[in-house]
């Protein structure tokens, strides 16, 4: 690798000795050759490659390739000054073969090589270059806060966030270069045009000069070793010009173009089948040649008919079989009883879908939704110390094409709707720009959005609009489903199964608490408590520990619960602050007052026996400063006494479930607390 760092250093500048010193005739041949086969390398480079970024070099090598060919230009034209208009084989070769004794023919064909190179594809490129920089550079905003939405919901780690991060980087730093590096092709094409009008006017004042011949003779030879020298610069220079507009087109692909092109035109064969009709109509145009029209034709119309007949044995092959169905009757096959307690399981988690949505969760037809739900499990069990159930996927004919079904134990709780090849998007603000699309409500968050087409993507991102997935949007709201009912998937069994996690860790306070001191139902509950309130269940150790302390003084799961909040303060600060600062509205002392002295106690717990007029002031003042602080905090925080807080909470969760409520016991020393309001009654 190192002596291929030296010897790129000595060709870059051998490069620019090849514009100082004279070569010999047959080295330049071998450049020029070179020069040639190194421009088919980056042309077929391009084509394989799937991304931009797989060849983020380009623009470095735009630059060197061009510098070779200014160089080897210069050389060629010292020799055709020099040598009476011989500069190698491969120059006068090529004059000889595109001449072919007419030297206006040939100078009109080399001048149409140089115009289609410089008006055509060097001028689209550098179009497509630069559209591309600053469509890239104004989308990197929207993509950023994609990437942080994404990570926020858990659908993403650090790691896969970091790295998008440094991809969209690269991105915009490399269509940046290329935005430059086109320049270079535009300026290679231009003095392409002025080295030859040199070589021709320069190679007559020479020849006559020289006495070489008769006007005609002198002619052949400089026209013919302009052509040449001509040829064979422009002619690497066009590859490199093709190469630079493929990697610029190449944003939207996700194959190489080969891959890409036999894809999308076999996917329709119909198309082909038209098309050749459509031809085949040109054969009644008088004059026209029938036998090639018919053979490109019946060419088209056959290649649709084979693509179309392999479509359809390939769905055929891939659909269930009805053989064994057809052979047993349902009857028959509930005989057994053991089918019939199979129907009596229910799913912990399901999701049924409608047809339409069936390709963003099949793998096998390139949805990533079973790897996104298998990264949320492991996004929540890091958070919240829980492993949510598997989620059971099916189709469902009862659903319309495009919704999907979120279920708990077999009830609905949660149905949306995706249009597939479209994006959600959020607006930034109020004075956001209006873009087209369709008006709906984004089913996890329930705010206003638009669903849009793939053409307003760009448009969307440059108004800073974030862009949401279909399938990120169904992820999104599973997860907020799931965080919502967490405390409800919390079973006997994943609690035993947390259990068996901490003895591997610490067995002695497992077998001295369990069953013991506390059960296993109401270590359930407890946990259930926790979850039900956002608080992560991660830190079992402590958990059982303060299980362990107040199990034996009561058997309350509310007090023992308050006394685990109290234990796990520092999980609860952080879950609640920012940047060590809890912004929060306080509880009045005489509603705390109030509260306590309506306690009461029975053999199964307590409740409050609150007038319904007390309950609807306290309400109302909760209500009207909650709705003060809704534009300050994402989500607002009661603070009370800690006799008080277990009360009001469930007190507010009639009203405001989404409202977090939190005691002073259950604040890090560490933590400022900011007072936005007081709740008091009028």
């Amino acid at each position: 690798m190192k002596r291929f760092n030296y010897v790129l250093t000595a060709g870059v500048i051998g490069i620019i000795f090849l514009i100082i010193l004279p070569l010999p005739t047959f080295i330049l041949d071998f450049m020029f050759i070179f020069n040639i086969s190194l421009s088919f390398l980056i042309l077929c480079m391009t084509l394989y490659i799937k991304e931009p970024l797989e060849f983020s070099i380009f623009p470095s090598i735009l630059l060197i390739t061009t510098l070779l060919r200014l160089g080897l230009n210069v050389s060629s034209t010292r020799r055709i000054l020099f040598d009476n208009g011989y500069a190698g084989q491969v120059v006068k070769t090529f004059g000889e073969f595109v001449i072919r004794g007419n030297a206006v023919i040939g100078f009109i064909i080399f001048l149409i090589i140089v115009l289609v190179q410089f008006i055509v594809i060097t001028k689209g490129s550098e179009r497509v270059a630069e559209v591309a920089a600053r469509f890239t550079l104004d989308a990197m905003p929207g993509k950023q806060m994609a990437i942080d939405a994404d990570l926020n919901s858990g659908l993403i780690d650090e790691q896969e966030a970091r790295e998008r991060r440094s991809k969209i980087q690269r991105e915009a730093d490399f269509f940046g270069s290329m935005d430059g590096a086109t320049k270079f092709v535009k300026g290679d094409a231009i003095i392409s045009i002025i080295i030859t009008v040199i070589n021709f006017i320069g190679g007559l004042i020479v020849g006559f000069m020289n006495q070489q011949g008769s006007f005609s003779e002198i002619m052949q030879i400089y026209t013919t070793a302009t052509i040449g020298d001509g040829l064979v610069s422009q002619i690497p220079a066009l590859l490199i010009s093709v190469s630079t507009g493929m990697i610029v087109t190449r944003s939207a692909s996700q194959n190489n173009l080969s891959e890409e092109l036999s894809s999308q035109f076999l996917a329709q064969p119909k198309v082909m089948i038209i098309a050749g009709c459509a031809a085949a109509c040109l054969s009644f145009i008088p004059g026209f040649p029938v036998v090639q029209i018919l053979v490109i034709a019946g060419a088209l119309i056959a290649l649709g008919i084979v693509v179309q007949r392999r479509q359809t044995a390939a769905l055929e092959a891939a659909a269930p079989s009805l053989v064994e169905a057809e052979v047993q009757s349902e009857a028959s096959y509930y005989k057994n009883v053991e089918n019939i307690y199979g129907l009596l399981n229910v799913e912990q988690i399901e999701m049924e879908f409608g047809y339409s949505l069936i390709p963003l969760v099949d793998e096998s037809s390139g949805g990533n939704f079973i790897d996104r739900v298998v990264m949320f499990r492991k996004q929540m069990a890091m958070e919240m110390g829980f492993v949510i159930p598997s989620v059971r996927l099916k189709d469902s004919g009862q659903l319309n094409p495009n919704q999907y079904s979120i279920m708990l134990k077999g009830e609905e709780v949660a149905r949306g709707d995706i249009l597939t090849n479209h994006y959600l998007a959020l607006s930034p603000g109020d004075h956001a720009e209006e873009i087209t699309g369709i008006d709906t409500i984004d089913p996890a968050f329930h705010i206003p959005a638009k669903w849009i087409s793939e053409d307003k993507k760009l448009q969307a991102e440059m108004a800073g609009y974030t862009l949401i997935d279909p399938t990120s949007v169904i992820i999104t709201h599973l997860s907020e489903v799931i965080k919502q009912h967490l405390h409800e998937l919390l079973n006997r069994q994943e609690v035993n199964n947390l259990l068996e996690n901490l003895k591997k860790t610490n067995e002695m306070i497992v077998n001295e608490t369990i069953p013991d001191i506390i059960s296993v139902g109401n270590l359930q509950k407890v946990l259930a408590n926790l979850l039900r309130e956002g608080v992560p269940i991660k830190d079992m150790e402590t958990i059982i520990e303060t299980l362990g302390d107040y199990g034996m003084q009561t058997k309350d799961t509310d007090m023992l619960t308050e006394y685990v909040r109290q234990a796990l303060r520092r999980t609860i600060s952080h879950r609640f602050s920012e940047a060590g600062q809890m912004k929060v509205v306080s509880l009045d002392e005489k509603i705390e007052n109030l509260i306590m002295a309506s306690v009461k106690k029975v053999d199964t717990g307590s409740y409050l026996t609150l007038e319904p007029m007390t309950i609807q002031q306290i309400i109302s003042s909760a209500t009207e400063e909650i709705n003060k602080i809704k534009e300050l905090v994402s989500v607002p925080i009661i603070l009370t006494s800690p006799v008080v807080r277990i009360y009001f909470k469930k007190l507010l969760d009639q009203f405001y479930p989404d409202v977090a409520v939190v005691s002073f016991s259950e604040i890090d020393n560490n933590i400022q607390i900011q007072a936005l309001g007081s709740i008091r009654l009028p």
